[in-house]
């Protein structure tokens, strides 16, 4: 016979008792009886008359599971407690909760209700808020379940990866996922945790929170308000924030400012002509990141004038087609050889380019993606003896697939460094070159590759 529906079981029970065995879980025993009021059900530890029910935590007692046995044997269903804790949690009024614990400041139960899997996300980022860190403490036990809780919620765990959920380094991992303004937030409560980062020093949990794209206006004042000179520097290089708090951060006679700013995409033309008077790095940043209109490429060639400077610009891939127009007449050779690298600039500014006949930009010119097939022939054919020239060509997707295997047949690493790079490269000259441990590097930038090795488990 199929078990009644828990829920439908109490609505029906009026004037009957439950049987609760185990310790107590989520709840206490007198939320429980809260609870169980609203249905006029009670409470009891022992098999009684009218006992409907009993709800059983997973571990019992042998006394317990005696008492277990016998309410079987009666033929009395039984529950599990996160059954009924569940739909104990459907039936919580948010400000209910959130008042009476306000009240009492019982931090007991914030810590309860946190680790409950069945409140709402928006509950969940209120009670983070109202939880008390134990700042004072290195390793304290409560703040480490608040942060488990909050990475099991919201970072997709598989059995196997468990021991992340211990690594404050999984907080990361959370600021760069999560898309709610308000979780985000509620992060600025938690202890700033540092991270170590590879090569790079540290980083701290306020300073991640600081790049993210989603944080709104209540966050970005809020890190603001933390007076944290380094939070400020990663919020000036953020493009979501907002223009007039942008040019506050230009007031500051601060050179990490400055750069952050230059590589920050919505500072405007007012914003991006003060910072072209800064130092050279600040300039670089500038020619590197920013999108160039012709009004900032006018900006540019009036107030710069070293030719090493200026030609910076070329690795730049936000440029007005106009402006690449322009940039392609130049006599500036260092320009010319970034603009023929540059994966931005199209086919027609390439053949340009190549027009010239500037021959410092044949190398840069023959890796790029976006050359005509023809001039990549014309390198083939014309450079051959090239072993540069030929690992151009072979790391380009534009070359023909004849090109690729003969290039494979000349059995030389630097051009096999380029072959495994290269996307067009066919698959099976892949899987050989996968066996040469030197190429792993080359091998793991090629998304072709990549996805072959994940869809055939291949070793590399």
């Amino acid at each position: 016979m199929k078990k009644q529906d828990l829920k439908e079981l109490l609505e029906q029970a009026e004037g009957k008792k439950i049987l609760f065995l185990g310790k107590e879980g989520t709840y206490t025993n007198q939320e429980v009886d809260r609870f169980l009021k609203k249905y006029k059900v009670t409470r009891v530890k022992a098999i009684e008359e009218d006992v409907l029910a009993t709800v059983e935590h997973h571990s019992l007692n042998p006394v317990e599971e005696m008492i277990s046995e016998d309410a079987y044997e009666r033929k009395i269903p039984a529950y599990r407690l996160d059954e009924f804790e569940q739909l104990l949690s459907e039936g919580i009024n948010d400000n209910e909760l959130l008042m009476a614990i306000k009240l009492s400041n019982d931090q007991a139960r914030v810590l309860r209700m946190i680790e409950n899997p069945d409140i709402s996300d928006s509950l969940f980022v209120k009670l983070l808020e109202m939880y008390e860190w134990h700042e004072e403490e290195e390793d304290n036990n409560d703040d480490r379940s608040v942060v488990i809780a909050t990475l099991t919620r919201y970072i997709d765990i598989t059995p196997a990866e468990r021991d992340q959920l211990y690594s404050t380094l999984t907080l990361k991992r959370l600021v760069r996922e999560a898309t709610d303004p308000d979780l985000l937030n509620a992060l600025i409560g938690f202890p700033n945790y540092e991270f170590k980062q590879k090569d790079r020093g540290k980083t701290s949990l306020f300073e991640v929170i600081a790049t993210s794209k989603y944080i709104n206006d209540e966050v970005i004042k809020r890190l603001l308000s933390l007076r944290n000179p380094r939070v400020d520097m990663y919020l000036a290089a953020n493009p979501v924030v907002p223009l007039e708090q942008l040019k506050k951060f230009a007031t500051r006679e601060d050179k990490s400012i400055y750069e952050a700013l230059a590589s920050n995409e919505s500072i405007d033309d007012t914003l991006f002509e003060l910072l072209l008077g800064k130092n050279e790095n600040v300039v670089k940043l500038l020619m590197w990141y920013q999108p160039i209109s012709a009004d900032r490429y006018r900006m540019i060639t009036e107030k710069i004038t070293d030719h090493d400077l200026f030609a910076e610009l070329g690795k730049n891939q936000h440029i007005n087609h106009e402006v690449i127009d322009q940039l392609t007449q130049s006599e500036n050779n260092a320009l010319l050889e970034q603009l023929a690298e540059n994966k931005s600039v199209t086919a027609p500014s390439l053949n340009v380019l190549y027009e010239k006949q500037v021959a410092s930009t044949f190398y840069p010119l023959a890796g790029n993606p976006n050359l005509p097939a023809e001039i990549i022939e014309k390198f083939y054919t014309d450079y051959q003896n090239d072993t540069r020239m030929m690992r151009q060509i072979a790391s380009n997707p534009n070359a023909s697939e004849k090109m690729l295997r003969e290039l494979y047949e000349r059995d030389e690493l630097e051009i096999n460094k380029g072959l495994a790079a290269n996307p067009a490269t066919p698959i099976e000259i892949l899987d050989v070159l996968k066996i040469d441990t030197r190429l792993r590097n080359a091998l793991t930038q090629n998304e072709v590759f990549i996805e072959h090795h994940n869809t055939t488990k291949v070793v590399i």
